[in-house]
């Protein structure tokens, strides 16, 4: 009979400096003379839920290699917003076919948007925000960009406002 172990005295685990959230993973093909060559492609979102957020797309010849290298690149597009709980005015973006509305919640409301809009949202921290896939669109490589790119032209103004 084997002993019982005891975690009790296993050291504890660091915790991560941000969170992040695998938003799509798809496998892929290239076409070559020689046949096809299979890769992966991942979409990680990272945040701190503190006004930090980031996005990352990789691809790799495996789901860890993929999943790695976009969380590096999430990493290195990090910003840092400069408004709290929800977005200081309505803002309709577009990015390729993706087109995008967030406009401000009274508190208490939450985050009301769906698919890779409400991913980035939650991970950047905002708690009141209403956001609107306003395109037919299905990219959310696209989705994930275009709010992005929102939420950095809201932190510009803002800034500018605050001046």
């Amino acid at each position: 009979m084997k002993p019982k172990r005891d975690f009790k005295h296993r050291p504890e685990r660091e915790k991560p400096e941000f969170d992040q959230k695998t938003v799509d993973l798809a496998r892929v093909t290239r076409v070559t003379g020689g046949g096809k060559r299979m890769s992966f492609r991942a979409l990680i979102v990272i945040g701190d839920k503190k006004g930090r957020v980031g996005f990352g797309v990789a691809k790799g010849k495996d789901v860890a290699l993929a999943m790695s290298k976009a969380m590096d690149q999430a990493k290195k597009s990090l910003i840092t917003l400069n408004f709290k709980r929800t977005v200081p005015h309505p803002i309709l973006h577009k990015f390729g076919a993706a087109k995008i509305l967030l406009k401000p919640a009274p508190s208490g409301t939450g985050i009301k948007a769906g698919g890779p809009v409400r991913i980035m949202l939650d991970m950047s921290g905002l708690q009141d925000v209403v956001g609107k896939m306003v395109s037919t669109s299905k990219n959310k490589i696209n989705y994930t960009t275009c709010t992005y790119e929102a939420l950095k032209i809201l932190n510009k103004s803002n800034e500018r406002k605050n001046k």
